[in-house]
């Protein structure tokens, strides 16, 4: 699995953005010089015109330059791993069909390509589905690379353990989608842990860790939905199991 995807704190790699942005300034910087060559010729002919010809430029330009810099901003909007709405995929498309001339190719092009238009309508999240995919993938790796451990009897059901520890009772994990009845208690207890080892830990360049609260209100709303065992993260929970491992740790 590629160390982007899996650390991918935005929907576009920071260097497609830095592309994007580059797009943008070069076209600004084109509305620039064409305001400034147009102002010439205008002014050759109408020499007593200047102050009504600049100004009108220059509108003009503030204009250009008022429009490129909405529909940028927007573009950093939609770049968010945040849920858009449904509105938002319609100016997102619009955008991506306002086209440009390359003042490098003289060729007409669009402002977006399919490949950032794919990436920024990702409604929920950074990742496309192919990403997704290839991020669920991690878990059948992880299966295979422990079946190859000769495991002690006490262990020997680590590899199955870890296997099911993204699957939800509900049905709609992965990478089986395996339901309550074929999910054993350690992978459940495993689950739970795993969850908020996520939300808690500092060490994820992809997103801010939360306070134990907050994990814990997040496991109790998956608890809710019925994808994590209510009754273990009870004990979870009452027992402050984290805090227990804390103290061991010191």
């Amino acid at each position: 699995m590629r160390e982007n995807v899996l650390v991918k704190a935005n929907k576009l790699e920071p260097g497609e953005l830095e592309t994007l942005r580059a797009r943008f300034e070069m076209v600004l910087a084109h509305a620039e010089i064409e305001a400034e060559k147009r102002k010439v010729q205008r002014l050759v002919q109408h020499p007593r015109e200047a102050p009504r010809i600049i100004a009108e430029e220059d509108a003009r330009l503030a204009d250009r330059r008022r429009e490129l810099d909405g529909m940028f901003q927007f573009i950093l909007g939609c770049n968010l791993p945040t849920v858009m709405e449904e509105g938002t995929f319609d100016r997102l498309f619009e955008i991506g069909n306002v086209q440009y001339t390359s003042p490098v190719t003289q060729k007409v092009q669009p402002f977006l390509t399919e490949g950032e238009i794919l990436k920024l309508s990702v409604r929920k999240g950074s990742l496309t589905e192919l990403e997704r995919r290839e991020i669920e993938s991690h878990v059948t790796h992880t299966y295979r690379f422990l079946q190859q451990i000769p495991w002690t009897r006490a262990l020997r059901r680590v590899p199955d353990i870890a296997y099911g520890h993204h699957e939800k009772l509900g049905g709609g994990g992965y990478p089986r989608s395996l339901t309550d009845p074929d999910i054993s208690l350690p992978t459940r207890m495993m689950t739970i842990s795993d969850i908020y080892d996520a939300l808690t830990a500092s060490d994820r360049p992809y997103k801010k860790a939360v306070p134990k609260e907050k994990a814990y209100e997040i496991l109790e709303d998956e608890a809710k939905r019925g994808d994590v065992d209510s009754d273990l993260l009870g004990v979870f929970i009452e027992a402050d199991i984290p805090a227990r491992l804390k103290s061991e740790e010191d």
